[in-house]
This record gives C-alpha cells, sequence and structure tokens, in this order.
C-alpha cells in the first residue's frame, strides 16, 4: 500500500527537501500551498508533476492555515497517513512586526490541524515543526528536559505549538511528534535569512551587483546544521513505535561572525571590508546562545549531523556562486 503525506509549507526549504525524501521512499506527497498571484514553488518545481497524469506523486492544494475548516476538508479527501505540519511566519525578525499574525499562523495553525484530525477521525500520524527559539535564554546546552524561555512573537507562537502537540497526543491517543529542530541551512534556505543573506550577498559582490551586506548581531551563535538531514529526522519520529518529541541538533555552536570570516575566506575577502552593521535588524530582546543535544535522537531514532560547518557553509557558497555565475574553482579550503 502507498503511504499518503500530508505537508503544510511544501515551498519551502524544509518542505521541499521533505517531499523530495518521501517521493523517494515512494509516498504520494499532498502539499499545501497558498494562493498567490504569482509562482512561488520554484524549490519544488524539479519534483512537480501534471495533476492529470495518473498516479501523480506530488499534488497540490490551495488552502491557507488560517482556514480551519478547509484544513478539514482537505484531511478528509487526502486521508494521509502522516501529517508534517511545516507551514509558518518563521521569520523571528519580523515576527516583532507582524505578532499577530504569527501568533496566528505559527501557534493556532498547529490547533487547527489536530482539531481536523481529532474531528475527522483519520489515524493519521502528526509531525510539529518546533523550533530551537523556544528555548531562547535558556543555558546551554539545551535539551529535551531544559526549560523553555521564548524571547520573540515566534518562539511563544511555536511554544504554543509544542504544547498543543503534546496535550493532543496526552488527551486523544493522537500520534503526535514535536521536533525541536536547532538552525538548519541549506542553498534553498530564503534569502531573508542571515546565512543565506551572507552567501547571496557575497556572491552579488563578486559579480560587481552590490557592495555591502548588511546585518545586525554578530555575535550571536547557533547551532547549525544541513536542512537535507534534519527532515530526515522527521520521517524517523513518524516511524518510531510511540510518538516523542526529539531535539535535532549538531551539538556546536557558532557566531554569525565565524560564518562570515569561513565564507569570505572561500574566495580570499575580508569580510570586514564588505560588511555593514545595520540597528534596524537587531532584535528587541535576542537570543546569545543556542546548542542543541540531540543524543536522545541519536539513540532512539539512529539519528546524527553528518555536515560540518565549513562544509555547510561551502556549500551554500558554491550555489550562490553557481546561480550569479562566478567561478566556482576559486574557492579556497575551508578547513
Amino acid at each position: 500500500m502507498t503511504k499518503i503525506a500530508f505537508i503544510t509549507g511544501i515551498t519551502g526549504q524544509d518542505g521541499s527537501y521533505l517531499a523530495e525524501l518521501l517521493i523517494g521512499k515512494g509516498y504520494e506527497v499532498h502539499g499545501l500551498i497558498r494562493r498567490s498571484s504569482s509562482f512561488n514553488t520554484g524549490r519544488i518545481d524539479a519534483i512537480y508533476e501534471d495533476p492529470h497524469i495518473d498516479n501523480a506523486k506530488l499534488v497540490l492544494h490551495h488552502g491557507d492555515l488560517s482556514d480551519g475548516s478547509n484544513l478539514a476538508r482537505l484531511l478528509t479527501k487526502i486521508n494521509p497517513h502522516e501529517i508534517y505540519h511545516l507551514g509558518a511566519q518563521s521569520h523571528v525578525r519580523v515576527s516583532f512586526d507582524i505578532p499577530e499574525y504569527t501568533g496566528d499562523v505559527t501557534g493556532i495553525s498547529t490547533l487547527r490541524l489536530l482539531e481536523a484530525i481529532r474531528e475527522t477521525e483519520i489515524p493519521a500520524k502528526f509531525y510539529q515543526a518546533s523550533s530551537s527559539e523556544m528555548f531562547g535564554a535558556a543555558p546551554p546546552p539545551q535539551n529535551e528536559k531544559t526549560n523553555f524561555y521564548p524571547r520573540s512573537p515566534y518562539a511563544v507562537a511555536k511554544l504554543y505549538s509544542y504544547w498543543t502537540t503534546v496535550n493532543y497526543r496526552e488527551a486523544y491517543g493522537i500520534f503526535a511528534c514535536n521536533g525541536i529542530l536547532f538552525n538548519h541551512e541549506s542553498p534553498r534556505r530564503g534569502e531573508t535569512f542571515v546565512t543565506r543573506k551572507i552567501t547571496r550577498g557575497l556572491a552579488n559582490i563578486l559579480a560587481g551587483k552590490q557592495d555591502k551586506i548588511y546585518l545586525g548581531n554578530l555575535e550571536a551563535r547557533r547551532d547549525w546544521g544541513y536542512a537535507p538531514e534534519y527532515v530526515d529526522a522527521m520521517w524517523r519520529m513518524l516511524q518510531h513505535e510511540r510518538p516523542d518529541d526529539y531535539v535535532i541538533a549538531t551539538g556546536e555552536t557558532h557566531s554569525v561572525r565565524e560564518f562570515l570570516e569561513i565564507a569570505f575566506g572561500l574566495v580570499g575577502l575580508d569580510y570586514e571590508k564588505h560588511v555593514g552593521i545595520d540597528p534596524r535588524y537587531y532584535r528587541p530582546t535576542e537570543v546569545d546562545v543556542l546548542l542543541g543535544d540531540a543524543s536522545k535522537a541519536e539513540r532512539e531514532l539512529g539519528w546524527k549531523a553528518q555536515t560540518s560547518f565549513p562544509e555547510l557553509v561551502r556549500k551554500m557558497v558554491e550555489a550562490d556562486l553557481n546561480a550569479v555565475g562566478v567561478e566556482v574553482p576559486c574557492l579556497a579550503s575551508a578547513a
């Protein structure tokens, strides 16, 4: 029997990698996309299939995470075995500017999906994309037993989603898991996020398209991993014998400044000559250090991060250099 998966946020970084992973495993994948006057499906174009083709492995449905009745109708129609809830307003700094919207789409949407599962009685397994931002100011290293201390509207909304998932698991017996993923990047990362802002900006500087990159806090430290490995962890959670919550991380922390040093060092440039600081990019309440302990995931799921931090930076730099037509062989060693 072909397994059926439903993914919210399928056009994002994680959604696109997860869709590829599941299709490779023989799944039929259904994705939720918002209606827009412009196409935003670039990350999944390589696996998109004409819906008129019989037995298409990827099917897209228009909908919105603010519309609970539509979500329930879609679940009834699709009848998925697994649901991966990745959709959200996911930019932390922007969440301070649009906190109410962030609370609705990033927080209440999880309740809408879990209520849809409960009301339709579809025996689907549910994955909630929780975030290391929920730890906020909690001292590192952070694991499943660390107390949460959110420092942004985004983190607060994710914390609501986290506890809603736990509650529906305990109250209604739904197979529901929280993946507490620390920062994970790739060439598909959105260009407004700091890592991609750096690598795309670097490529544009080399191509003569811009002179400087403007950033905020260069001393913020994050546990950065490689996104394709992290979606594998999502899948593993829903294959486990019982539902639970897992931290997914590399166990290393690096600053934004370190990311800059490696990225610019690959092409022989001094980042200090090309990076400016813009106070608008500082958060009202900062998260200084995130460092995950994923030993539970390694022990119970057999998952462990494989890509080193320098390798991750190199992958992103290479992809953006290729995208703007800059010769890749000029890269130096990232070691």
